[in-house]
């Protein structure tokens, strides 16, 4: 499923095609996909002006100037992506339609943007922006961890106490909205913490470090792309890159690439995910 990075790399790669512009016609090909998409969707969504595209955690939010706020979810295999963009930013003519192609936004300016999604995981909305932040979906959800709120002293408070592993605790969405399974690995890593250890027992100071590298691991992944490892593109369509810069992440039984170390890379599964990680390394 997509994280934080992928989804910031797919609406920046919106943003040329959508923000100040007019959805001149929204084909909407399906009552819904992971849930019942909103009555008369594809009306609500024609003629609305796009006044701002952003992201919060794994969900993108179009921002309307009918007052209401269209929220995408890529689920396990969705793609948005743009074609016939008259600003220059793609070089891709408008595709054969698609078996897939569930949602069609088409653009006044020429652009096209286009939601296929095989496995039908996600999921789109429509709310009042005014108060889209009380939407079920995002109303649970913790700090951005490329924001001001999340700093040192909120992890280490979330942290306190608390009996889970350390991966679960930072998988969970109420401590830092965004993280996946992938970022987690990575930056763990990077501190030198394994995923097993209580996040309650771990010292201050220990978790006060996991907030610079974990900024750091995504804003390195967004530069990137973001990571592609099956159905995730790039709102041009291409690939991610991130994944080739894994120090851990689906490379078990691989040798460890910190300097020196030279143990093999393991795996485990924690609540139904893999994690990997060097037991030499990470304590």
């Amino acid at each position: 499923m997509p994280e934080l990075p992928e989804v910031e790399t797919v609406r920046r790669g919106l943003t040329p095609a959508m923000e100040g512009a007019v959805i001149a016609r929204a084909d909407v090909n399906r009552p819904d996909l992971r849930w019942p998409f909103p009555p008369g969707m594809a009306d609500r969504l024609t003629g609305a002006r796009v006044e701002r595209l952003r992201r919060r955690s794994k969900y993108i939010l179009a921002d309307l100037d009918s007052g209401e706020t269209l929220l995408v979810h890529l689920g396990m295999s969705g793609r948005m992506t743009v074609s016939g963009d008259p600003l220059g930013q793609f070089v891709h003519d408008h595709p054969a339609a698609e078996k897939h192609d569930h949602v069609v936004l088409h653009m006044e300016n020429g652009a096209r943007v286009t939601f296929n999604d095989p496995r039908r995981f996600g999921a789109m909305d429509l709310m009042d922006t005014a108060t889209a932040d009380q939407h079920k979906l995002l109303a649970v959800l913790g700090p951005e961890p490329l924001g001001n709120d999340f700093h040192e002293a909120h992890l280490i408070d979330a942290f306190q106490g608390k009996n889970t592993p350390v991966k679960s605790a930072l998988l969970d969405q109420r401590i830092v909205a965004g993280l996946g399974n992938i970022y987690v690995c990575e930056a763990l890593f990077r501190c030198g913490i394994s995923p097993t250890r209580k996040a309650g027992r771990i010292a201050t100071q220990r978790v006060a470090a996991l907030v610079p590298v974990i900024r750091q691991v995504l804003a390195e992944a967004i530069e990137a792309g973001g990571s592609s490892l099956r159905d995730f593109r790039q709102a041009d369509g291409e690939l991610g890159y991130f994944q080739h810069r894994f120090d851990v992440y689906g490379r078990e039984g691989e040798t460890c690439r910190a300097t020196g170390c030279g143990a093999s890379i393991a795996r485990i599964v924690q609540s139904g995910r893999s994690s990997f990680y060097c037991k030499t390394c990470q304590t």
